[in-house]
């Protein structure tokens, strides 16, 4: 297995050619193995990662062009060109989600794959916006049926980011029973569930057995789960809601999240559990896509 890398090592540059900071360059095994070996070799033997798994063309499904959003959604104007959907982000940015969810796919087929979380070590390193893509892209471009949560239950934001009213959700599971969860429908393939009202102490929450019972239920009615949490360096939260996850998707910010702090976040919720991490905020130009930017340009969405 390969071995997940320094991220604190990565060149940042803020250049012209740099690619937006909540973009992702791409889903662990190859893009942090290769900073890895040239930044920090001994890191390559400290810290396991289970989702070494590169996509089989046979075992992938055909890709199609993303389905339109109802009108009625109304995201986030902050976000601009940071969402899949959008026709302002770059195709080769696009390409990195779908390379993601091709990721996920070959793993849900090889392993049963289902439930995922989805987290980082601080804030503002992008999880949100990496757990939004790639519902979108799982539902929109592979037509899979996908419920979101938002499991961040102190400082949420999924439904800022879809523009959907935040007034009933997660919080309020103990109170409504599994079979009043206020699912919000956003597309015909993907489902919110958003954290509902913040709370101070939300660990009998996520600990309860309606939170269990709601997991349970979801995985009966959709084909993915993917659990926005809040980052597991400040609070243990995270790593109770991994326990009911099938594995931990990471998401780390380069060359600003310190190498140690991964490593103990990792060691934290289980190397075991880690399926895969996504680097985000990396030079444009590190990307080897970007060398085929006409082939780029002529790909439909």
């Amino acid at each position: 297995m390969r071995r997940a890398a320094d991220a604190a090592g990565v060149p940042r540059d803020r250049a012209d050619g740099a690619v937006d900071d909540l973009r992702p360059h791409a889903v662990v095994p190859s893009s942090l193995e290769r900073y890895a070996a040239e930044k920090t070799p001994k890191i390559r033997d400290e810290v396991k990662i289970r989702a070494d798994v590169s996509p089989r063309p046979e075992s992938l499904v055909a890709v199609p062009r993303a389905q339109p959003i109802p009108k009625s959604v109304s995201f986030s104007p902050a976000l601009g060109s940071k969402l899949v959907v959008s026709q302002e982000m770059a195709p080769v940015a696009v390409e990195q989600y779908r390379r993601l969810a091709a990721v996920l796919h070959d793993l849900r087929l090889q392993q049963g794959l289902k439930t995922v979380m989805v987290s980082s070590a601080v804030v503002q390193e992008g999880k949100t916006l990496t757990i939004a893509n790639l519902a979108l892209t799982l539902s929109e471009s592979y037509h899979q049926r996908v419920l979101l949560i938002d499991a961040d239950l102190r400082r949420p934001s999924v439904h800022d980011v879809f523009g959907v009213a935040n007034g009933t959700g997660l919080s309020d599971i103990a109170r409504m029973g599994v079979a009043g969860t206020p699912y919000i429908e956003i597309s015909s393939y993907l489902t919110l569930l958003t954290a509902g009202r913040a709370v101070a102490n939300p660990l009998s929450i996520l600990t309860s057995d309606h939170f269990h019972g709601l997991i349970s239920d979801a995985a009966t009615r959709f084909d993915w789960i993917l659990i926005d949490t809040p980052p597991v360096g400040l609070l243990p939260d995270a790593q109770l809601v991994a326990r009911l996850a099938d594995g931990v998707l990471f998401v780390i910010a380069a060359n600003s999240t310190p190498y140690p702090l991964v490593k103990r976040c990792i060691e934290e919720l289980g190397s075991d559990r880690i399926i895969g991490t996504v680097l985000n905020r990396v030079d444009r130009r590190a990307l080897p896509t970007d060398n085929y930017g006409s082939y780029y340009s002529d790909t439909p969405r």
